[in-house]
């Protein structure tokens, strides 16, 4: 697994952003995950995809629901924009597990950090082979709060 610099951009509204944290909130101690769908890259619709393992430290989504989030997005045209899950104990950085189980290179990887319960953090990366490359996300035109790196 490499780390590299930082390099492009997510753009979110304030509503999916929240939506996000929210989600990530719903189910705590264990993890969520979900999808956003995107046009243009910008968000159109957001998935709350259950999670089947149900567990603290990793997730697997839904099969059917997240089939039906693609066929969805297939049949309106739309991008997987992005692929987020929650960390609720670390930080907001792709584990070995997550890198491992990144299928999806287009898409960005967006991890939600409970670890600070009072300041979530929400980061995005690119995953392609191993290397993960961050993205700046912005709400609203404004970088979003990274916490600690």
């Amino acid at each position: 697994m490499t780390r590299a610099r930082i390099q492009g951009q997510l753009d979110l509204d304030q509503a999916t952003y929240d939506a996000l944290v929210a989600h990530a909130r719903s189910d705590f101690p264990y993890e969520v995950c979900g999808l956003l769908a995107g046009d243009g890259g910008r968000v159109v619709k957001h998935y709350e995809i259950p999670n089947a393992a149900r567990s603290m430290t990793f997730y697997t989504m839904e099969p059917k629901a997240l089939l039906h989030a693609m066929n969805e997005m297939d049949d309106a045209g739309w991008d997987l924009l992005a692929i987020y899950h929650s960390h609720t104990h670390t930080e907001a950085f792709p584990s070995a597990t997550d890198v491992e189980l990144a299928f999806y290179p287009d898409a960005v990887y967006l991890v939600v950090s409970l670890q600070d319960a009072d300041a979530p953090v929400i980061r995005g990366f690119d995953i392609v082979d191993g290397t993960i490359v961050e993205r700046v996300v912005y709400v609203d035109g404004l970088q979003a709060p990274v916490g600690s790196r």
